[in-house]
């Protein structure tokens, strides 16, 4: 069984232009406005919580 993520993609934001970009599995890791191959990836909007020592 697979994520519902991994069926939607995942977006990204371009370093140099801003544009969002949705990237599935296996697909270039380009910009597909122009063409800039630095994307970071966009923060979730589900809580998360990590447990400290």
């Amino acid at each position: 069984m697979q994520s519902a993520g991994a069926e939607l993609g995942v977006t990204y934001i371009c370093g140099d232009c801003g544009a969002e970009n949705t990237l599935k599995p296996r697909e270039a890791i380009q910009c597909r406005e122009c063409s800039y191959r630095i994307l970071y990836k966009k923060r979730t909007k589900r809580i998360v919580q990590f447990e400290a020592r």
